[in-house]
């Protein structure tokens, strides 16, 4: 079988962490191709594996690469941190797949950090909830700052992917601020993951306007909850709304 691309959610990093599905499609490819940081977390899960790599921000160069050796009759498997469609290279893969009609393609569903971070924390988004990326290398800050604003005035839950980087330092800080002018109250409950599913994982809960004033690194995931959202025993809980006598 050629001319089949996988593109796969390899999860938080750890290999406990990735799906069977997952861990089958990597078995049966011919080649692996990803972000140099994701080929290290696996390949020594895979050895024997042809693996390729590309750095930041050298995405549809990787895309790229996939078709070409899909092309030369290659079962290639191109890996994304997390879930490939969550904020991962699914999208792309499909949008140039118009100029390979030949190859098909398939997504192998992830462990999104919003998953694995909530997961460590207790259960900040066991309701209604949005995802929403601090990252302006793609979305203008204008509209970062809207959608901040409206899941405020929709009371959701909401995971905040890449919240801070060296040229970014105060993002989550003016993104907090946006949130208490859009009615957040100042105690609401929040909660932040480091390094999830890696050596090192962290975890730390604490109120909106704590937040504000916390400096996070880029391998952090951020979790704010809904107006009725509370700390219990150093867990970030969102309720579900069941009348619970205690």
């Amino acid at each position: 079988m050629g001319n089949l691309i996988y593109i796969v959610g390899i999860g938080p990093g750890e290999s406990a962490g990735m799906t069977a599905q997952a861990r089958a499609v990597l078995e049966k490819s011919d080649i692996i191709i990803g972000y140099t940081l994701y080929v290290k977390l696996v390949e020594k899960n895979f050895p024997g594996k042809e693996f390729m790599t590309t750095g930041m921000r050298q995405e549809m160069d990787r895309c790229r690469l996939c078709f070409e050796k899909a092309g030369e009759g290659k079962i290639v498997a191109l890996i994304c941190s997390g879930d490939a469609g969550v904020y991962g290279m699914a999208s792309p893969m499909y949008e140039l797949s118009r100029e390979y009609p030949e190859t098909e393609l398939v997504v192998i569903p992830g462990i999104t950090a919003a998953n694995s971070g909530a997961a460590i924390l207790g259960a900040p988004l066991n309701h209604d909830y949005c995802l929403i990326s601090l990252s302006d290398l793609m979305t203008p800050w204008s509209v970062i700052e809207k959608r901040l604003q409206a899941a405020i005035l929709g009371d959701f839950a909401i995971a905040l992917y890449n919240p801070s980087s060296k040229k970014r330092s105060d993002y989550l800080e003016k993104a907090c601020r946006i949130m208490m002018e859009a009615g957040a109250a100042p105690d609401r409950a929040c909660g932040y993951v480091e390094n999830i599913g890696r050596e090192g994982t962290k975890h730390h809960v604490c109120t909106l306007a704590e937040l504000a004033k916390t400096s996070v690194n880029m391998f952090t995931t951020v979790f704010i909850g809904n107006s009725r959202s509370c700390i219990m025993k150093e867990h970030l809980v969102t309720k579900r709304g069941y009348e619970i006598d205690v």
